[in-house]
């Protein structure tokens, strides 16, 4: 089975940046799946944020993040990340990476998912 972990959330401001990371191990290479990245609230529905797929340049982005973050993988260290610039405060959630073997930005095609790494941007 493939295994993800991600790190780097934490408390920022409004404004600031964060960078996330999840390693994967296990399952099929990891050069040949797309990777996702979701957020999830209290008491609502895990929401997509950013894919990369396994062919370089395709990148997926939901328009509530698009010009702010940025997705990007190295295949090389199994290792997908997200870049965060010029946080807001509903960016607040629990963020979650995941792994397809098809390219979709719906959580129900992704087969594979991290445990999460909380992000909180408040003043």
């Amino acid at each position: 089975q493939m295994q993800l972990v991600e790190s780097g959330g934490g408390l920022a401001q409004p404004g600031d940046s964060l960078k996330l990371s999840c390693v994967a191990s296990g399952g099929m290479p990891f050069k040949d799946y797309t990777m996702g990245w979701f957020r999830q609230t209290p008491g609502k529905e895990r929401e997509f944020v950013a894919a990369v797929s396994w062919a370089a340049g395709e990148t997926y982005y939901a328009e509530a993040v698009k010009g702010r973050f940025t997705i990007s993988r190295d295949n090389s260290k199994s290792t997908v990340y997200l870049q965060m610039n010029s946080l807001k405060p509903e960016d607040t959630a629990v963020y979650y990476c995941a792994a397809t073997l098809g390219i979709a930005t719906h959580p129900r095609a992704y087969d594979y998912w991290g445990q999460g790494t909380q992000v909180t941007v408040s003043s």
